[in-house]
């Protein structure tokens, strides 16, 4: 919507009609004046034809020295010259280093190019949303079953508990693995698929695709009447979080062992378990989730379940190291990855940068890239790919192309380092240097 500007009390738009004075728009100062006990007005018109020639003059001759300054200043910060800073830079090398600074300044724009194809041609990992929904749907490792109606819908008290209100203070009273639960819903209209749509929002933060349950839990009088009942739930970014934060109502150990033969004693060490959820463990990552249905095969789970206590899931730690797996557990709760939770007090035996370290002859600190590499090397192993995907497209842009001084302006590099090879092999065309042009 526009606004008429003749409605404002100093538009400086021309108004139609009246006199020819009434029609001449100016803009009123005042000064006191010296002669009298008023104000004295002083109009000033917009109109060129009304300012002194000596005024036009000094205006023009000012905006076009400020004109002439930026275009000054754009021009000397798009059109810096790159090559003769290079060869200001190179003009004291050995010809063998700068050839194989080209070489590297190549390598790198290569593979530069290569990991954008690869990422175009990559499908897209899933994310902590769509693999809730396939939780929700295929029914992994649940440990609690609600029926509704005659019904029954296995599903998880880690994601439910967190996520409402309702089913917090219901599941708190069956708190047993695997307990039956039978639902008492007060609110009115609600059957078996607008049930089954309202833990599906549970689950992903969305209403389903499609379906006249997903139409009539749009209503906003059905959604009112809803969270007067089971409450309004946060996020799932932000319960996502609080439940990796506090690991709440957690239902699994993941213990860490160097030696085959102290898997036994792993047990004894509870200290050093890190808790999580089977829930989560199963829907990210596929080697998680064939490691726990084999248990329920073999009858460990009946096991545990009789005994009421969580399952313990022995990794070796010269495979999956403990001290990434806190990066690794951050990033299956919340799609994030925070290599600020890398344990680096605690080298992990047989990992990926001891091996290094011992080739290189070196002990030390692992950096950064040799973190991102080991963990990305991990999460292939658990096929946990949006860890891979997330690792892939952040070491290009974070770690490897600034240790090399690169980035988007290496093509320019190139460009420049060749040039100035072009040049020197001009001025050493009839003399002693045998440099190569490349």
């Amino acid at each position: 919507m526009g606004a008429n500007g003749s409605s404002y009390p100093h538009s400086c738009s021309p108004r139609i009609g009246g006199s020819s004075q009434a029609q001449q728009t100016f803009i009123g100062t005042s000064s006191y004046s010296q002669q009298g006990y008023g104000w004295e007005s002083k109009l000033y018109s917009l109109e060129h034809g009304h300012e002194r020639p000596a005024d036009r003059k000094k205006k023009s001759l000012g905006l076009a020295t400020l004109k002439r300054r930026f275009i000054k200043r754009r021009k000397s910060s798009r059109s810096a010259d790159h090559a003769r800073q290079m060869r200001e830079l190179l003009s004291g090398w050995d010809v063998r280093d700068t050839n194989a600074l080209v070489e590297e300044y190549e390598g790198t724009a290569a593979l530069k190019e290569l990991s954008f194809q690869a990422s175009l041609a990559r499908p897209e990992a899933p994310s902590l949303q769509r693999d809730l929904a396939a939780l929700y749907q295929h029914k992994y490792c649940t440990d609690v079953d609600l029926i509704f109606q005659g019904t029954c819908f296995p599903a998880h008290r880690a994601i439910l508990a967190p996520r409402c209100p309702f089913f917090k203070t219901l599941l708190s009273s069956s708190p047993g693995y695997g307990a039956e639960v039978l639902m008492d819903i007060d609110t009115a209209g609600i059957d078996v698929p607008m049930f089954s749509a309202l833990l599906h929002y549970l689950y992903t933060g969305e209403f389903g695709v499609g379906g006249a349950e997903d139409t009539r839990l749009q209503n906003v009088d059905v959604l009112v009447q809803l969270s007067e009942e089971f409450g309004t739930p946060n996020s799932l970014e932000a319960d996502m979080k609080g439940l990796f934060d506090y690991m709440c109502y957690y239902d699994a150990l993941l213990s860490f062992s160097s030696d085959s033969e102290m898997i036994e004693r792993a047990a004894g060490t509870p200290d050093e378990d890190l808790r999580a959820h089977k829930a989560i463990l199963s829907a990210r990552s596929p080697f998680f989730r064939n490691l726990l249905q084999r248990r329920i095969r073999t009858g460990e789970e009946m096991t545990e379940r009789t005994l009421q206590t969580p399952t313990r899931i022995v990794l070796d730690e010269s495979i999956i190291p403990r001290k990434y797996v806190q990066v690794i557990l951050h990033c299956m709760y919340t799609d994030v990855v925070e290599l600020g939770l890398v344990l680096r007090g605690s080298p992990s035996a047989g990992s990926l940068g001891e091996v290094q370290a011992l080739v290189s002859g070196s002990r030390g600190a692992s950096t950064r890239t040799e973190e991102a590499m080991e963990l990305y090397h991990i999460a292939l192993f658990l096929e946990f790919s949006m860890l891979a995907q997330v690792l892939t497209l952040n070491s290009y842009q974070d770690f490897f192309f600034p240790q090399l001084y690169l980035k988007w302006r290496s093509d320019l590099l190139i460009f420049c380092l060749t040039d100035t090879i072009r040049i020197v092999n001009a001025h050493n065309k009839h003399g002693q240097c045998g440099l190569v042009y490349m």
